[in-house]
């Protein structure tokens, strides 16, 4: 009489019954986030501490000056950090995009060192300080990638200040459209009002608008609306470089 056959059995991941564990575990960017290196099972153990939030275009995340008692990833979406200072003049440091962490200051018990606003409709989790101060005890890998995130950070700060702060306003117009691209699926890319280059990129108003009109003219960039613009990246690059041998 021949016996039944042996199956082996592999290990089973873990079932996650809570919606928002299931939310982290099938997120598109969950390997990009800050929690990306945990498995199924640390996350159905921490999933109550973790809260989705979304915002609608020129609604604050969290102000400068704020205590800060968590950070945030962006899971989709474009969100601006910027400043006023004694005069009322606005400046916007930098922006944010998919996987991006925000608010790292509070990890330190410091106050949020700018307000950070939705420019389009936004989607972030929220990771409350307490929550990431227990996993670093035990997480190694996590620390580390706190570490590289608040190096991301200070690296970006540094490429806005110098490339999209400093120079020609019409080559700072092709960095900015460049960086802009990078928060896009598409060709299609979130467009900043006049206001807000100006804001970013330390011009008028007026230069603005007369520079976004001549690369109109010059076929880098169409815009099907006051928000969106389409960008011809062969042209832009083909303009960068161009300016970069002047």
């Amino acid at each position: 009489m021949s016996s039944a056959p042996v199956i082996p059995l592999h290990p089973l991941q873990p079932v996650l019954f809570n919606p928002q564990a299931r939310v982290c575990a099938e997120c598109g960017i969950r390997k990009h986030a800050l929690f990306g290196s945990l498995d199924l099972s640390a996350l159905d153990r921490i999933h109550v501490h973790i809260a989705s939030v979304r915002l609608e275009p020129g609604q604050p995340l969290y102000a400068a000056q704020i205590s800060g008692a968590a950070a945030f990833t962006v899971r989709s979406g474009v969100v601006r950090l910027e400043r006023t200072n004694e005069r009322g003049e606005r400046r916007i440091l930098r922006l944010a995009g998919r996987g991006d962490t925000l608010g790292m200051e509070a990890m330190l018990g410091q106050s949020y060192a700018a307000d950070a606003v939705a420019c389009t409709e936004v989607e972030v989790c929220r990771l409350p300080r307490s929550l990431v101060e227990d996993l670093t005890k035990d997480q190694i890998e996590l620390a580390r990638d706190m570490m590289r995130r608040w190096q991301r950070a200070l690296d970006d700060a540094d490429e806005w200040l110098t490339e999209l702060c400093a120079g020609p306003a019409r080559h700072r117009m092709l960095r900015l459209l460049l960086k802009l691209s990078e928060f896009a699926d598409g060709s299609e890319v979130w467009l900043p009002s006049r206001l807000e280059m100006s804001a970013m990129l330390d011009m008028t108003i007026e230069t603005a608008s007369r520079i976004v009109s001549q690369l109109k003219r010059e076929g880098i960039l169409d815009a099907p609306d006051q928000r969106h613009a389409i960008l011809h990246m062969p042209q832009l690059l083909a303009a960068l470089r161009e300016e970069a041998s002047d």
